[in-house]
């Protein structure tokens, strides 16, 4: 068995590292009205509740979990399905104001579930946005703060305890259950990785016996990223060696299904016309700025401004500044 690197298991902590900053903006919004969208003209699609969220559907899948005694709204609710709703669109703060969000959540409950679910969804959308808001404290304690692994794993620690205070038992392990084994499993690997007391050989067995005792789930959900890297890799070596993207769709096929390649040329032809759009606006940026050499720094930056507006919507401009 291919074991999980600790790059790889870095990856699944990154929201760790960067809560801190999410989760301030995240508060911060909540004292915001929610951004005013410009009209749009009428379609035949509906209007999305943020601008963002264009061309998406909700995540959290509530109707084909409801069955028997549920259906009636007398059975568990599910968890996990509900928090992926509520994270869809509190996505949108920064657009919308929390009360905003809030509210259409309400609506979509209403709409998707039985009266008596519906209200005890509410109820858990309450303490979800007040577990949100106390993580903002939680993370601005000194004693959190820093990127060791011991640090990640004190704040994986806090946030759990913090969670027990909001939720049941059952409750925690429908929303998070497969993020903390997760982030357990990853953290272990880092310590295991940055222990001088190891020698590789030592490192390599107490790896392999993480592996073994992988939950299924979470064993699946590996397999699944390795194969995707794997089959990505080899789509970089064929376009090297002068393969055309049917080629490389037929391949995807094979590995995976028509469905998944083609969602993956989707997202192919979708980078490819990002980094386009990326070389047109430094073409016109440098032009700009040649052509602006003789004024003010403040009319410079008001001028490259106005054209990164008029190049890329205001969805896009955070993704800009990397390439700046």
């Amino acid at each position: 068995m291919r074991h999980i690197s600790a790059a790889h298991a870095l990856l699944g902590l990154c929201a760790l590292a960067l809560m801190a900053a999410g989760l301030y903006y995240w508060q911060q919004s909540d004292q915001r009205t929610g951004v005013t969208l410009a009209p749009q003209a009428q379609t035949s699609e509906p209007k999305p509740f943020a601008r963002s969220l264009q061309g998406t559907l909700p995540d959290g899948d509530l109707q084909t979990s409801l069955s028997g005694s549920e259906a009636e709204g007398s059975g568990a609710l599910a968890y996990g399905e509900l928090r992926r709703m509520f994270d869809y669109y509190l996505s949108t703060v920064g657009e919308q104001s929390v009360e905003a969000i809030t509210t259409q959540i309400r609506s979509e409950l209403q709409r998707r579930l039985p009266v008596p679910q519906a209200q005890k969804a509410q109820q858990l959308l309450d303490r979800y946005i007040a577990f949100k808001r106390d993580l903002v404290g939680l993370e601005n304690k000194p004693d959190l703060s820093g990127s060791a692994v011991a640090a990640i794993r004190r704040r994986m620690l806090a946030v759990q305890a913090l969670r027990s205070q909001h939720f049941s038992a059952d409750e925690n392990q429908g929303m998070f259950g497969f993020e903390d084994a997760y982030d357990m499993d990853a953290v272990s690997r880092l310590e295991i990785s940055q222990n001088p007391a190891l020698n590789a050989e030592q490192k390599k067995q107490q790896l392999a016996a993480l592996d073994a005792a992988l939950p299924a789930a979470l064993r699946a959900e590996r397999e699944a990223s390795n194969v995707v890297v794997r089959i990505e890799q080899q789509a970089t070596d064929m376009r090297a060696q002068g393969a055309s993207e049917d080629d490389i769709y037929r391949m995807r096929a094979k590995e995976l299904d028509p469905q998944a390649a083609t969602r993956l040329a989707d997202v192919d032809r979708d980078e490819a016309t990002w980094k386009s759009r990326i070389a047109n606006y430094r073409d016109a940026r440098d032009k700009l700025l040649q052509a602006s050499s003789n004024a003010t720094e403040s009319e410079r930056r008001a001028s490259l401004t106005q054209l990164q507006q008029s190049l890329f919507s205001e969805a896009e401009l955070p993704r800009l500044a990397a390439y700046e």
